[in-house]
């Protein structure tokens, strides 16, 4: 149950303020005659008093009841001061609390009106200094109040310019956040999938080969040492990587590996039992150094899945230059029902991420129990790449 103090509390001090004020002028005596009214006439200018509280929901609605109190006053022959400070206070919330151009109307009607029937009593002088403060107060009371909410909205506005830069900000995080995990993900299978790759192959040639051909075993087990050894020097510099806090330092330790070093990666692939035709077409071209090591990456990732999911030990490696666009294409025989395996697999999500990363493409393709991986990137004028005849 709600005490009468807490009610008391609960009405707006600005509400208590504004109907003493219009009860204090609607019954001070005036010196001016014009200005004094009396018996029925101070009943009718203290009606607004009921209409004030009112003039946050229904700011017209106060200043229409002001008015015609004002109105009704002068046209008896005197002007009511009470009343015509409730149409100031109205004013002020009608220019305050509607639209711009609802407010500005409804308080030029409001001072028109006062100009035109305070001519009554000053016996139809409408320039009368009495009456014409009046109308200057009202005016002066919509631009006060035209200001406020102005004001108020340039706050709201300010406000929600804000809002929407913290938000900016927190989507901006949220979205470095997923790219570094995407990034960390693609170095870490570029890094170490295709190390481990050549660890289970080679461990299971060493157990099918350790009782009928020791010598084919051993080779095996040296294969899984060197890329022990590899993968664990890798996994060192990613996690150097990771934790290196400057951009130089990020660099530095980026592995770099471009197609300079193509011979070297198709020997490591024939030491794991894949024989690779690498063909180069005539003609060269150039790379950005970021291309360069994009398109190793690609043919490490082909020749990977040619050794897992191949049916056979080969695999059929192209590079060809033209028109500015280098074209690489991996063919290999595929084992039947892996097709969806090698598309939908991680390894060549994230290539697709780092080819498009230089303005690349990737396509997939499986036919003719073949599964064929091709790449074209465009060719910049930053790094060199010397095309030679076919070998292997």
């Amino acid at each position: 149950m709600t005490s009468p103090r807490s009610s008391a509390a609960a009405v707006p001090v600005g509400d208590v303020v504004a109907i003493a004020v219009v009860v204090l002028f609607g019954v001070l005596p005036f010196p001016d005659e014009d200005f004094r009214t009396r018996g029925l006439l101070v009943l009718i200018a203290l009606v607004p008093v009921a209409v004030v509280p009112l003039r946050r929901r229904r700011p017209i609605v106060s200043l229409g009841v002001s008015v015609l109190c004002t109105v009704a006053v002068a046209l008896a022959g005197t002007m009511a001061p009470g009343a015509l400070v409730a149409v100031m206070i109205t004013a002020f919330s009608v220019a305050n609390r509607t639209r711009r151009t609802v407010g500005l109307a409804c308080v030029g009607m409001a001072a028109l009106v006062v100009f035109l029937v305070s001519a009554v009593p000053f016996d139809g002088e409408y320039f009368d200094p009495g009456a014409t403060q009046f109308v200057t107060l009202v005016v002066l009371a919509g631009a006060m109040g035209d200001a406020t909410r102005s004001r108020r909205e340039a706050l709201a506005a300010v406000t929600e310019r804000a809002e929407r830069a913290e938000q900016g900000r927190d989507d901006e995080a949220r979205r470095r956040v997923v790219e570094e995990r995407v990034r960390i993900a693609r170095d870490l299978h570029d890094v170490v999938a295709h190390q481990i790759s050549v660890i289970s192959l080679s461990a299971g040639v060493a157990s099918s080969s350790l009782e009928t051909r020791p010598e084919r075993a051993r080779e095996a087990l040296t294969t899984i040492r060197s890329a022990s050894r590899t993968v664990l020097a890798d996994i060192g510099g990613l996690m150097a990587l990771l934790r290196a806090e400057g951009d130089g330092e990020r660099q530095s330790l980026h592995p770099q590996a471009g197609l300079d070093q193509l011979d070297a990666l198709v020997a490591r692939f024939a030491d794991v039992g894949l024989h690779v035709d690498l063909r180069r077409g005539p003609g060269s071209g150039a790379l950005s150094p970021a291309s360069d090591h994009v398109a190793y990456l690609a043919l490490q990732e082909g020749l990977t899945n040619a050794h897992k999911h191949g049916a056979g030990d080969r695999a059929v490696v192209e590079v060809r230059h033209r028109d500015g666009v280098l074209a690489l294409t991996v063919t290999s025989p595929l084992r039947v029902g892996v097709a969806e395996v090698l598309t939908g697999g991680h390894g060549l999500r994230g290539l697709r991420e780092r080819v498009a990363s230089v303005r690349g493409r990737v396509e997939t393709s499986s036919a003719d129990g073949e599964f064929r991986l091709d790449i074209e990137m465009p060719a910049e004028r930053t790094a060199g790449i010397a095309a030679s005849g076919s070998q292997r």
